[in-house]
C-alpha cells in the first residue's frame, strides 16, 4: 500500500521485525514526519527454513554456540537486507529517501533474571547498512539493561506515542510469540509487561502434530475441549506469579516445558491445542482485569489478532469492554511492531529516549540503540 503525502516533507523509516514465532520477517516503511505514523508500504518476507531451524536451535543452550551464532547473525543480516531492498524496489522508493532502518533483530536469548542480566538479538546491522546503503539503528534493548531494566518490553513507549487517547483508558495487547500489554491511561499513566505466551505454544504444538506452522483461525483448537486440570497446571508457571517489571521468552515457554507438563497424561492432541488457546486468553485477560485504574477499550495487534477463535475468546472474557484490532487506530496488527522499531530508530537519531522506566524497571530513561552508517 502507498500513502498519499501532504505538503510536509516525508521522513521515511523502515522498521524490521522478526519475532519469537520466527514465521517471517515483517518489513514496513513508515512516514514519521507528521507524528501520525503513516504506513507507506509493507512486505512479509519469508525466512529460509534452514535459517529458521538454526535460530530456533540457538534459543536454548547447545554445543558450539558461538560459531553457530556468528554464522546465523551474518545470514540473518543478509535476509533483513534483502527484505528491505525488495520492499523499496517494489514500491519505487529510492534508498536515498529513507532516513534510517530500525531493526529489532532476532532474540535468541533473554535472561533478565540473572545477576549479570543480558539479552541477545542477532541479524548483523553492519551487514544491513552495507547491503542497503541506509543508516541502520539496532541493538535497542541492551542500553535499558545497562540502566537496570529488563530490556523489554519496548513496545509500550511506541504504543503511548501512537495510540493514547485523552478520553479513554486503553489496553494495547501485542500477541506475537509471547504476549505483552501496554496500559495507556487517558491522564498520562503508562505501564506494560509481558503476560506470558502468545502464539508460541499453539504454534509449536500444531507443528509437532500436523507439521503446520500455525493454527489458522484457531480451527484445530476449536475441534478440541479445554481440560480444566491441564489449564490449572499451566497457570502455575512461576513467571505468571512474578511481580512487574517482567519479560519472558522461549526460555520460559517452550515445547520441552509443555511436553513435561503433559507427560503420561493421554490428552487428545486437539484438546491440548484448545487448552493452550485458553491459556493464552486467560493469561492476557486476567491481567486486564487486574489493572486498578480500569480499562475502557482493548486493542489487539500481532499475529494473534488473526486467530479468530482466540479473538472471540478474549472478547468473551473482557466483556463488556469493547475489543478491536489496531486497524481501528490506524495501523494494521501485523505492522505495529515494525512501526515501533521504525519509530525507535527515529528516537535514537533524534537523541530521544525510547524506554519507559515504569515498564522495564530501568533507573532512568535512556537513548536506545546503536547507529551503523552505510
Amino acid at each position: 500500500m502507498v500513502a498519499r503525502y501532504s505538503n510536509v516533507t516525508p521522513q521515511l523509516y523502515v522498521g524490521l521485525m522478526s519475532g519469537t514465532s520466527l514465521d517471517s520477517i515483517d518489513a514496513g516503511l513508515f512516514d514519521l514526519s507528521t507524528g501520525t505514523f503513516q504506513m507507506v508500504a509493507a512486505l512479509e518476507y519469508p525466512l529460509p527454513k534452514e535459517l529458521r531451524q538454526q535460530l530456533i536451535g540457538l534459543c536454548q543452550p547447545g554445543d558450539n554456540e558461538i560459531d553457530r551464532m556468528g554464522s546465523a547473525d551474518r545470514a540473518l543480516g543478509l535476509v533483513f537486507s534483502r527484505a528491505t531492498n525488495q520492499l523499496l524496489r517494489e514500491n519505487n522508493i529510492d534508498m536515498a529517501n529513507v532516513v534510517a532502518i530500525g531493526s529489532h533483530g532476532q532474540t535468541i536469548r533473554h535472561r533478565p533474571e540473572l545477576e549479570y542480566s543480558f539479552t541477545t538479538q542477532i541479524g548483523d546491522p553492519n551487514t544491513i547498512a552495507f547491503e542497503t546503503g541506509i543508516t541502520t539503528v539496532a541493538d535497542f534493548r541492551r542500553k535499558d539493561i545497562a540502566a537496570g531494566g529488563q530490556g523489554a518490553p519496548l513496545a509500550p513507549a511506541f504504543h503511548r506515542a501512537a495510540f493514547r487517547s485523552n478520553r479513554f483508558n486503553r489496553a494495547i495487547v501485542n500477541i506475537g510469540g509471547m504476549a505483552n500489554i501496554s496500559f495507556l491511561g487517558s491522564e498520562g499513566a503508562c505501564f506494560g509487561f509481558d503476560t506470558g505466551p502468545g502464539n508460541i505454544l499453539m504454534d509449536e504444538w500444531i507443528h509437532r502434530n500436523q507439521q503446520k506452522d500455525y493454527d489458522k483461525d484457531g480451527v484445530w483448537a476449536a475441534t478440541g475441549q479445554v481440560h480444566d486440570s491441564l489449564l490449572a497446571t499451566l497457570l502455575t508457571h512461576p513467571f505468571l506469579a512474578k511481580e512487574t517489571p517482567k519479560s519472558t521468552g522461549r526460555e520460559d515457554f517452550n515445547i520441552a516445558w509443555l511436553t513435561k507438563v503433559i507427560e503420561n497424561k493421554n490428552y487428545l492432541a486437539e484438546d491440548v491445542q484448545a487448552t493452550l488457546l485458553e491459556f493464552t486468553a486467560r493469561t492476557i485477560t486476567r491481567e486486564i482485569d487486574h489493572i486498578s485504574a480500569g480499562v475502557d477499550e482493548v486493542y489487539i495487534c500481532g499475529g494473534g489478532a488473526y486467530n479468530s477463535a482466540l479473538m472471540q475468546r478474549i472478547e468473551t472474557l473482557i466483556q463488556p469492554r469493547p475489543l478491536a484490532t489496531t486497524t481501528a487506530l490506524g495501523i494494521p496488527p501485523q505492522w505495529v511492531e515494525s512501526a515501533a522499531f521504525a519509530w525507535l530508530g527515529q528516537q535514537t537519531l533524534n537523541r530521544n529516549s525510547g524506554n519507559i522506566c515504569s515498564v522495564t524497571g530501568a533507573t532512568r530513561e535512556v537513548i536506545l540503540g546503536a547507529v551503523h552508517y552505510p
